[in-house]
């Protein structure tokens, strides 16, 4: 008897309860409604939309004749350049001999989590891929607590009870994933928890991977800093060009390991399984990421601009929305918020709104602001919490990124910039608005 997708048998033990990446679909549907000539407000993908800084792109041109296999570590030009980069632009004493290159910070984490022994303690909220990556993985995931009118706050007291819990189940919690400044929320860690957080980990022998992938894009509200000042001996950093940079699509991603025997060991693994699924990242890449993680000036200040850019569109967005009387966290980092909606509980109920992914869906059909549910993330779906990308609005091509770079460049005043350049966000934030209002004379 032939089974249902004859020849092909799935593998359950890999796929079974999980789905493509909600980032990944909310950006095609947008795209598709977009096609089809729709008014669609795109606050569900989080993705950089400056253009590629004129000297990179040349290097990555210059650098198109490079065709060989590189060393699955990366190449060892590369390597010296990011350990001379996180030297001087996070403080953290890198060494390159304790880094890696790979496709992408994503693929990095999952190698790690390959490569680790022990179940994953992951914050609540946290990014959508984490714990499909864990799931994939074979790793069983033990969520901390955190509530939204604590402002989702990661505490070192409800990370110890998620570790007793686990323990108690006859669980081995062994990994904690970080994510700092944060997606879906945009917060950072505070240096006092991350104190109080090292001390714990190193008591209790677990490894940190710390997600600093927007530690570039922070605020100036509260300063990025990496819990590896803290817990040097226990953490693996992690980043890349994806976001500072606006090179998601280039794909290259570093870990910098504990320049100690085990973290030496531990890098052995991943360049192990590294060699066994990508071999090596794309090398054209590799030789124009020399130009991103140098020394020139004119590429600082562009990270510097665009930083100040995310900094600045976000934090209108969350004024707005705060001003409403929606409870936003404030962001310090990133370019993400994560309202909920719980204060209008009944009223939404009354129209059939009892979860976060039929709000997202209402907000999508009726007001055109795409957005994502909070339980992707590893909210309730009951919280009504929804995770806001300021990245997308105002920028969807690039011509019009291109603009709002060149506007920004030309002088203008922050509230101009803002209410005479950004059509589409003030829009997005009119129709929240009408939203909101509905809801209370519904």
């Amino acid at each position: 008897m032939t089974h249902r997708y004859f020849p092909f048998r799935f593998s359950s033990l890999g796929l079974r309860g999980l789905k493509p990446s909600a980032t990944l679909v909310i950006n095609e549907r947008v795209s598709e409604m977009w096609r089809q000539g729709q008014q669609v407000y795109q606050l569900g993908f989080g993705e950089s939309r400056f253009p590629v800084h004129p000297k990179i792109a040349q290097a990555l041109r210059e650098n198109a004749w490079q065709h060989q296999y590189l060393p699955s570590l990366g190449a060892r030009e590369l390597r010296e350049k990011i350990a001379a980069f996180y030297a001087k632009r996070f403080d953290i004493p890198a060494a390159p001999d304790y880094v890696i290159v790979g496709p992408g910070s994503k693929a990095l984490i999952y190698a790690l989590m390959l490569a680790l022994d022990g179940e994953l303690m992951l914050p609540t909220p946290s990014w959508v891929s984490y714990q499909p990556q864990a799931h994939l993985a074979g790793k069983r995931v033990n969520w901390i607590p955190a509530a939204p009118e604590d402002g989702w706050e990661l505490t070192l007291a409800a990370l110890t009870e998620a570790t007793e819990q686990a323990r108690a189940a006859w669980g081995n919690p062994g990994v904690v994933l970080l994510n700092s400044p944060n997606n879906p929320t945009g917060r950072t860690l505070s240096p006092s928890f991350m104190e109080r957080f090292a001390q714990y980990a190193r008591e209790q022998g677990l490894v940190v991977l710390s997600d600093e992938i927007y530690g570039l894009v922070e605020h100036q509200v509260k300063k990025h800093r990496s819990i590896v000042h803290y817990y040097p001996e226990g953490t693996v950093v992690l980043g890349g060009l994806s976001k500072h940079l606006s090179l998601g699509g280039w794909r290259l991603g570093v870990a910098i390991f504990p320049p100690n025997k085990a973290g030496a060991e531990l890098l052995r693994a991943v360049r192990t399984i590294a060699s066994e699924i990508w071999s090596a990242t794309t090398a054209p890449v590799q030789f124009a990421a020399l130009t991103a993680y140098g020394t020139d000036a004119d590429v600082w200040d562009y990270i510097q601009l665009c930083t100040r850019l995310h900094a600045l569109r976000t934090r209108y967005l969350w004024r707005h929305l705060t001003e409403m009387g929606i409870r936003v966290p404030e962001p310090a980092g990133a370019f993400y918020l994560f309202p909920d909606f719980t204060r209008w509980r009944e009223a939404l109920a009354r129209i059939g709104i009892t979860t976060d992914v039929e709000l997202a869906m209402l907000l999508l059909d009726r007001y055109q602001l795409a957005t994502l549910p909070g339980s992707v993330f590893g909210a309730a779906p009951q919280a009504l919490a929804l995770r806001l990308s300021s990245s997308y609005l105002d920028m969807e091509d690039e011509a019009q990124a291109q603009a709002i770079l060149d506007v920004a460049l030309s002088g203008v005043d922050d509230d101009t910039l803002m209410h005479a350049f950004h059509p589409h966000t003030n829009a997005a934030i009119a129709q929240f608005g009408k939203f909101i209002a509905d809801l209370e004379t519904a």
